[in-house]
């Protein structure tokens, strides 16, 4: 179960999160000449000369930004947390404000904010900068920030067999400050809580407050 917080409009609901059953195959790279002669249709169709002098680099610049933003589709997050070292700690660990920028995908809009990640060893640790790289590698593809909350915690779950696992997003969404609504500011938070801090609550409660207060 994970729960959603728009800050703005100030409600609160909780959803369960579904995964796909069914995937499109996707390519094992990227097709940058498609995507520039995609990116020159679209200039077109809106009005403008794509061969003018401060557009005729555009489609080629955007293509190499695709690649990047969307990188992502192309890696397996999971294999960060293959390292782990034996460690007798079972208390939490927590890494707080993983800066992240990633594509909504509904707009191709970027949504910007921190994820926090925490999690109970179960006799295994793993290093503190495999969590931010599986943030980063999972937030690189067009997502919805309500499934990267739970992509986060169900990968850290299962690779690491941990006793609890906690994942708070926080992000602006330029679908929502730019276009639409445009309500800059507002700020959308996501939760994902897999085992203990689940089930037990004072569990839950710490971690709330060790993100949320520092």
């Amino acid at each position: 179960m994970s729960i959603t917080f728009d800050s703005h409009v100030g409600t609160c609901c909780e959803q369960r999160y579904i995964p796909e059953t069914k995937s499109t195959p996707r390519r094992k790279d990227v097709d940058l000449a498609t995507i520039e002669r995609a990116v020159r249709t679209i200039l077109t169709a809106v009005g403008e000369d794509p061969d003018r002098p401060g557009l005729k680099e555009t489609p080629r610049r955007v293509a190499r930004m695709y690649k990047e933003m969307f990188s992502g589709l192309h890696t397996d997050p999971a294999r960060h947390l293959h390292v782990t070292f034996p460690e007798d700690y079972d208390e939490m660990v927590l890494v707080r404000d993983i800066s992240f920028t990633s594509m909504c995908e509904h707009h191709l809009l970027p949504f910007s904010g921190v994820a926090h990640v925490a999690y109970i060893p179960n006799g295994r640790v793993t290093g503190l900068s495999k969590l931010a790289r599986v943030v980063e590698e999972v937030s690189r593809r067009p997502q919805v920030q309500e499934r990267m909350t739970a992509e986060v915690a169900d990968m850290i779950e299962r690779e690491l067999q941990t006793s609890g696992v906690a994942v708070v997003v926080k992000a602006e969404h330029s679908c929502m400050s730019i276009r639409g609504v445009r309500k800059p500011g507002s700020q959308t938070v996501t939760s994902a809580l897999r085992g203990v801090f689940k089930t037990n609550e004072s569990s839950r409660a710490e971690v709330m407050s060790l993100i949320n207060n520092g």
